[in-house]
């Protein structure tokens, strides 16, 4: 009898406890299927934007967006051909439902983009490093050719490390043999040399290259701000003196004459130097906040990665395994929102775009983005070195008043 009322609690338990478990687990999968999905539509309509923008907008077409609209698309096809994949295995509990095949092309393709995605801000790094550091230098070096092969590069470079993964070559020793013997798992467990070669190629050189690059930017930024506080201290005391009639005559409308003139002569030069310095610490901070975002992206996975390497006895949870996979994916959404939110052309041109494309009402013509000018300074800029991070070179002066320069930065 005895026996039998504890069989009975017991199975009553059973019955609470299983509603419970389900509540659970419904609302983790509604969370994981919530978070990247949000993930995949963000870098895919983000990129898109980017891309459709560039297109539409002629003044977005220049040299140095060429790197930002191949990274867009390279962000759009890790979204596209390797998150979606990743986000199934997570939804169904592990398992991979689309065979040995491609298993392997998953893997490949999701180290061949996400190399192209990493060398694509390596190359914008060197690319704006040559602008604020060495602007003399910059036409002569950044011709169309040059980026053309710099692009090819980019998009040739992850072969070597994508055809090993197709063809089987990256597989730690017993890690074949267990995936024919599990068709339904799809893991990567790369041997010792690959994992150094591949992480090497993918993340450790190009991020080297983009701190030395920030690194001199920061220091070439920092150096023309104190030249430039120098400048407007020495232009404030001429001022001073001309005022006191130290050095202008003594008469009254010759005087005033002559602090017109000063005052004409010297503003320009004075707001082209601040102007300058103001969009060359712009582009060291914008660049910085991208390769900060990239290193806090990607730093985690590629330790975990070379760490598991070099110890395949080590044992690290599925779950931080997964977590690191999708922090890594996520800087692909997050290059979009910082071009979106750091230049003001990016701006008006995704506000533009996204007008036309859900507004009925909308009539703008792509070369609205041409009325910006009218809200900026009057200084024009060289469209070969106009980029979304700075615009270095001056290319002539319009000759407005101080307080209108001013009023409109």
């Amino acid at each position: 009898m005895v026996t039998e009322v504890a069989a009975t609690v017991e199975s009553n338990r059973t019955v609470v406890a299983a509603p419970e478990e389900d509540w659970t687990d419904l609302l983790v999968f509604v969370f994981k299927a919530f978070t990247m999905g949000s993930i995949i539509i963000s870098a895919i309509l983000g990129n898109l934007l980017v891309i459709v923008s560039v297109m539409r907008h002629r003044k977005l077409r220049v040299i140095t967006n060429y790197f930002v609209v191949s990274l867009a698309f390279a962000d759009m096809l890790v979204a596209v051909t390797v998150m979606t994949f990743n986000a199934s295995i997570q939804l169904t509990g592990g398992k991979w439902l689309f065979g040995y095949i491609m298993c392997d092309a998953w893997n490949s393709l999701d180290v061949y983009f996400s190399t192209a995605s990493i060398l694509h801000l390596c190359c914008i790094s060197v690319d704006r490093y040559y602008a604020i550091v060495k602007p003399l230098k910059y036409p002569i070096n950044m011709t169309k050719k040059v980026v053309a092969i710099m692009l090819l590069s980019i998009w040739v470079a992850p072969s070597f490390i994508f055809i090993p993964v197709l063809a089987g070559w990256y597989a730690a020793p017993g890690h074949q043999e267990y995936r024919i013997t599990h068709p339904d798992e799809c893991s990567f467990k790369a041997n010792t040399i690959y994992a150094i070669v591949s992480s090497s190629v993918s993340f450790w050189i190009p991020c080297t290259i983009m701190v030395f690059t920030y690194l001199a930017i920061f220091k070439e930024a920092t150096r023309q701000e104190k030249q430039l506080h120098a400048r407007i201290g020495n232009q404030m005391l001429l001022s001073h003196r001309d005022c006191n009639g130290d050095t202008l005559g003594s008469s009254g409308s010759n005087k005033a004459l002559t602090l017109n003139e000063v005052g004409v002569h010297n503003t320009p030069t004075k707001d082209r130097n601040i102007i300058k310095m103001k969009r060359e610490h712009k582009a060291a901070r914008t660049l910085g906040i991208i390769m900060g975002t990239f290193i806090l992206c990607w730093l985690p996975f590629f330790l975990w990665y070379v760490t598991t390497s070099l110890c395949q006895t080590c044992y690290v949870p599925e779950v931080f395994v997964t977590l690191l996979f999708w922090i890594g994916y996520f800087n692909s959404t997050l290059n979009p929102l910082i071009y979106a939110y750091f230049n003001r052309d990016f701006r008006e041109a995704f506000k533009n775009t996204l007008q036309c494309a859900f507004c009925s009402l909308c009539r703008r013509p792509p070369s609205d983005l041409e009325a910006l000018e009218v809200r900026r300074p009057s200084l024009r800029y060289d469209d070969r070195t106009r980029s979304i991070y700075s615009e270095t070179y001056l290319k002539h002066i319009d000759r407005r008043r101080s307080s209108e320069v001013g009023s409109s930065l």
